[in-house]
């Protein structure tokens, strides 16, 4: 990983000497740190809008690791997180990784572990920041549906042909036809398969029918 690289490494631990000696060897093998002495310091600075993982400390005065995690998890920030402790606890490591951290480290750590579970950190949060990418396309994409072609949409999506939709919705098969013409320009797919597939992304469900066909 080179220093263009646009990913950041959060890196939050209350040891003045052990938040130096990371922060100087992070930076020396190219990655883009961004140092905290403490948790509070790390809230109160992170800014969500910058993809990357996070390396927090378990054991700190104010919040600990895994309380730091899930006080961004409440906030609706979900980064890869690498957890470092200066002692192997076993109860700890099981919360933490069943909390979803990457990797469990301990002091004094080792080098290619560390740099090994970031890399696993980035690869994750590529494809986390991939799919944040295309669900604000498809949003965008859907605001400029009309009403009428949004409700369409949930009809095509639930395999109703177009004579169908034009009997639930009251109007005639033309007009059905132009509305999903629009539709699915504006969605920028051609094929009912992808229609699919981006609506179950951003859980769009289809138009249910009942048992006699109708809404």
């Amino acid at each position: 990983m080179n220093s263009n690289s646009p990913f950041a490494v959060f890196l939050v631990d209350d040891d003045p000497r052990v938040l130096k000696a990371l922060t100087r060897s992070l930076h020396a093998k190219g990655y883009d740190v961004r140092a905290f002495s403490s948790s509070t310091e790390f809230l109160a600075q992170h800014d969500s809008s910058i993809p990357g993982c996070a390396i927090f400390d378990v054991s700190m005065p104010d919040l600990d690791g895994l309380q730091l995690q899930a006080a961004l998890s409440a906030n609706g920030v979900e980064r890869p997180v690498i957890f470092i402790t200066g002692v192997g606890d076993i109860p700890v490591t099981v919360r933490a990784m069943q909390a979803g951290a990457i990797d469990f480290l301990t002091k004094p750590l080792n080098n290619k572990q560390l740099l090994a579970a970031i890399e696993r950190a980035f690869g994750i949060e590529a494809g986390a920041a991939a799919l944040r990418r295309e669900l604000a396309l498809i949003n965008d994409r859907l605001s400029k549906l009309t009403p009428r072609e949004r409700e369409v949409l949930t009809h095509v999506v639930a395999g109703r042909l177009n004579k169908q939709i034009a009997a639930d919705l009251g109007t005639v098969e033309k007009t059905i036809k132009l509305h999903r013409s629009r539709m699915m320009l504006k969605m920028g797919v051609r094929t009912v398969a992808d229609l699919v597939r981006i609506a179950e992304k951003v859980n769009i469900r289809p138009q249910q029918q009942d048992a006699t066909g109708t809404r």
